[in-house]
C-alpha cells in the first residue's frame, strides 16, 4: 500500500471526491437499514450488530472497505435527530449546508491557537462574534464547545473577577454544569433558590442574597433543559442591581429566540446580564459543537490571557501577530465558525427565525393534540418548543416503561423530566420539516404501549 492519500493541499479534492460517494452511500445504507428513529434491539443488540459489523479495529493490515462499513455501521445504530419520531433531546439535526462548511473545516484543518495556524478562520471568528455578541447586548464572546463549557467558563471569569470566596446562586432547574463548575474551581458548596413553577423565584432570590454573604454569581436560566421554561430575566436582574451581584445567564436553549421577531421579546432583561451562554448546536441547527460565551465587559476576559512562546510571543505580538490563546482555555481548537459563519450569511436573520418560529409552532401544535385526547395530561403550554406529557393516570413506573419500550423497539425517541412531583414524557421539537401527521403518529405511538 502506498502512501495514504492528504484530505487537502493540491490533490486533496480528487482524493476525497469517490471517497465523499463512499460516504453518502453508506450514511443511505445504514439509514435504510435502521428504519426508524433508532436502532431496535436495545443497548445490548445494538452493541453486537455494532461490534460484528466493525471487526478488528486495528488489523495487521487495513481495509479499504472500512469507511464503508464502518459508516453504515454507525448510520445503522444511530439516533437520527431528523427523523420526525426522535424528539428526545436538545439535539438538532443540523442544517446540509452546515455539515457541508463543517467537512471544509476538517479539511483544511486550522486550529485557532495563533495566527499563523488559522489566518482567516482566526478573522472569521471574530466576525462571528461581532454578529452574535450584540445580540445578546455583549460587547465581546469566546466560542466555545457549547453551554457547558460557557458556563463553566462564566463561573471562571466571575471568580477571576470577584475572588475565591465567590457564591454562586441558581436556581433548582438550573443546568447540573453549573454546580459542577462551581465544584471543578474550589468554589464554596453553591446557594440553591426554590424554583416552585419550574422558574426561579424572584423573592426568593433577594432573600437568599440578602442572607448569603457575597460576592454572588446568580445564575438564571432561558430555556431549561427539562421544559424549556425562562427564569424571569428582568426581575432577577433588578435583584442582582440590587444588591450588587453578578448575572450569568444560561440561554444555551433559549438564545435562539433572538433571531425570531415573534420571540425575540421572551428574552427581555438578557441584555442586563454579565456573560450569556449560547449553543447554537440546538436552536441554531448546527453540527456540534457550536457554543459562545458572550461578555458585557471584555475587560472580563483578560483573565483568559496565558503566554507560550511558540505561539504568541511578545515580539510577534508587537508586530502585529494577532494573539488567539487568550482567547478559550483551550489550545487546539477546531473553526467551528465556519459552519455558523456559512449559516447565518445563507439564511440571514429571516431564514434563522423561520426556523425557531417552525418548531415553536409545532410544540404549540403538539400541546393541542395532547390537550384534547382524553388519554393525555399536558403539563403546561410550551414556552419554546418542549412540551411534557404522560398517559392519564397512570404511576411513574408505568410512564418511565412506555419511554423504554418505544426505544427498545426503536420506534419513537422521548425523553423524560420530573417536575410537580411526577415523571412526564418529554417531546422536544427541533425538526422543522416535521408534519402535522408525524406529530399525531408519535402520540398514537404512546398510546398504544400504555397498559391497559
Amino acid at each position: 500500500m502506498g502512501m495514504p492519500p492528504l484530505a487537502s493541499g493540491p490533490h486533496g479534492t480528487d482524493a476525497l471526491r469517490p471517497l465523499l460517494d463512499t460516504v453518502l452511500d453508506a450514511l443511505r445504507a445504514g439509514t435504510a437499514a435502521r428504519g426508524g428513529p433508532l436502532p431496535a434491539g436495545g443497548p445490548g443488540a445494538v452493541a453486537a450488530r455494532t461490534a460484528e459489523a466493525a471487526g478488528e479495529i486495528l488489523p495487521d493490515r487495513g481495509d479499504p472497505e472500512a469507511l464503508r462499513v464502518l459508516v453504515t455501521a454507525l448510520a445503522e445504530g444511530a439516533a437520527d435527530p431528523a427523523h420526525p419520531l426522535c424528539a428526545a433531546h436538545l439535539h438538532t439535526p443540523p442544517l446540509a449546508v452546515a455539515a457541508a462548511a463543517d467537512l471544509a473545516a476538517s479539511v483544511l484543518n486550522p486550529s485557532l491557537d495563533s495566527w499563523d495556524q488559522a489566518p482567516a478562520a482566526s478573522t472569521l471568528e471574530a466576525l462571528v462574534i461581532g454578529a452574535l455578541a450584540p445580540e445578546t447586548g455583549a460587547a465581546d464572546a469566546v466560542v466555545t464547545t457549547g453551554g457547558t463549557e460557557s458556563n463553566q467558563l462564566a463561573v471562571l471569569l466571575a471568580r477571576e473577577r470577584h475572588g475565591a470566596g465567590l457564591r454562586l446562586v441558581h436556581g433548582a432547574g438550573a443546568h447540573h454544569s453549573l454546580p459542577r463548575a462551581a465544584w471543578l474551581l474550589g468554589l464554596p458548596e453553591p446557594v440553591v433558590v426554590p424554583a416552585p413553577a419550574g422558574t426561579l423565584d424572584p423573592a426568593a432570590l433577594d432573600e437568599a442574597l440578602t442572607q448569603v454573604p457575597g460576592p454572588h454569581l446568580v445564575a438564571a436560566t432561558a430555556g431549561t433543559t427539562d421544559a424549556g421554561l425562562i427564569d424571569p430575566l428582568p426581575e432577577i436582574a433588578g435583584r442582582c442591581a440590587a444588591h450588587g451581584a453578578r448575572l450569568h445567564v444560561d440561554a444555551a436553549y433559549g438564545a435562539g429566540l433572538l433571531f425570531s421577531d415573534r420571540h425575540r421579546a421572551r428574552l427581555a432583561g438578557l441584555e442586563a446580564a454579565d456573560t450569556v451562554a449560547l449553543d447554537l448546536h440546538k436552536l441554531g441547527w448546527q453540527p456540534i459543537p457550536a457554543g459562545l460565551l458572550t461578555v458585557t465587559d471584555a475587560d472580563d476576559l483578560a483573565a483568559l490571557h496565558h503566554r507560550a512562546d511558540y505561539l504568541n510571543a511578545d515580539d510577534d505580538t508587537e508586530a502585529g501577530l494577532p494573539d488567539l490563546l487568550g482567547r478559550s482555555p483551550r489550545t487546539s481548537r477546531r473553526p467551528d465558525v465556519l459552519k455558523t459563519a456559512v449559516t447565518l450569511k445563507t439564511l440571514g436573520r429571516a431564514g434563522l427565525g423561520a426556523l425557531v418560529d417552525t418548531v415553536c409552532a409545532l410544540a404549540q401544535e403538539f400541546a393541542g393534540l395532547v390537550e384534547t385526547h382524553p388519554g393525555f395530561e399536558l403539563h403546561a403550554p410550551p414556552t419554546i418548543s418542549t412540551v411534557l406529557f404522560r398517559p392519564a393516570g397512570a404511576p411513574d413506573d408505568a410512564v418511565a416503561a412506555v419511554r423504554r419500550t418505544l426505544l427498545h423497539t426503536g420506534r419513537a425517541v422521548l425523553g423524560r423530566a420530573r417536575a410537580d412531583g411526577r415523571l412526564w414524557l418529554k417531546a422536544t421539537l427541533l425538526n422543522p420539516h416535521t408534519r402535522p401527521d408525524d406529530l399525531a403518529a408519535l402520540l398514537t405511538l404512546v398510546e398504544g404501549q400504555v397498559p391497559r
